[in-house]
């Protein structure tokens, strides 16, 4: 596999390339603008600056599930059934548990600094918990024994239905009675109260998580081809091997 993985051209472009280098520059101004020249909150003071990596990362969470079930949707409805959207859907899914763990974990940070505790049985947080533990198990029907097209097609139906569970999350804090604070940004009633630089550099730090996204995700997906590519080389060698055997004997 390694010599295969060798002569194929490496998973980097010139666009990836430059959505790196923008990826830089954009989540440096969210680093210097969070840490330095926000302000603090009136009821949280310095713990507000999770905020910035906080709900960046479960959106973007939110974004990798909803690709991985558009893709998983578009490679089991396709006609030709395409094994590139479902290495979109496995790349998105394996980023989105990442963003999930982050959020995970800046969110019981910012509870220990907030409430006093890092976990409490709270609806978002067990929702959030659930949906986390619900894409390991995604990726875990990913790794089970078969051929690509049955990967494929077992992941799909999975991905199409965890997807489910984001609305659940997102309306937890209406549908119960919860600790953690509404929405702040996308509320029902669009009066958005935040400092003006505080949610510039909020949207700067969803912009800069979504560029990491769209980096991780081109890479992972190239890596997954080549992959896919070794091991059809591979197998059409041992057919080819097995079949000289044949003939010889």
């Amino acid at each position: 596999m390694s010599l295969v993985l060798q002569k194929t051209s490496p998973t980097g472009t010139r666009a990836t390339r430059v959505i790196g280098v923008v990826t830089i520059l954009v989540m440096a101004w969210v680093v210097v603008s969070g840490l330095i020249f926000t302000p603090q909150d009136v009821v949280q003071g310095e713990s507000v600056r999770i905020m910035y990596v906080h709900v960046p990362s479960a959106w973007i969470a939110y974004l990798a599930f909803i690709v991985t079930a558009v893709a998983s949707a578009g490679w089991l409805f396709g006609k030709k059934h395409s094994m590139g959207f479902d290495r979109f859907a496995g790349a998105s899914a394996e980023v989105g548990v990442m963003f999930m763990a982050i959020t995970l974990i800046t969110g019981s940070l910012w509870g220990r600094l907030t409430w006093g505790e890092f976990w409490q049985w709270d609806p978002r947080l067990t929702t959030t918990a659930f949906l986390f533990v619900t894409y390991l198990g995604y990726l875990a029907v990913r790794r089970l024994e078969g051929s690509k097209e049955q990967r494929a097609r077992r992941s799909a139906v999975v991905a199409m239905l965890a997807v489910l569970e984001i609305p659940l999350v997102h309306f937890s804090v209406v549908l119960w009675r919860s600790l953690h604070q509404g929405a702040t940004v996308l509320n029902p009633s669009g009066d958005v109260k935040m400092d003006g630089l505080m949610l510039f550099t909020l949207f700067s730090g969803v912009v800069g998580f979504t560029l990491v996204f769209v980096w991780l995700v081109l890479h992972r997906q190239r890596t997954m081809l080549l992959v896919d590519i070794a091991n059809s080389q591979g197998l059409d060698a041992a057919i080819a091997t097995r079949r000289a055997e044949g003939v010889a004997s």
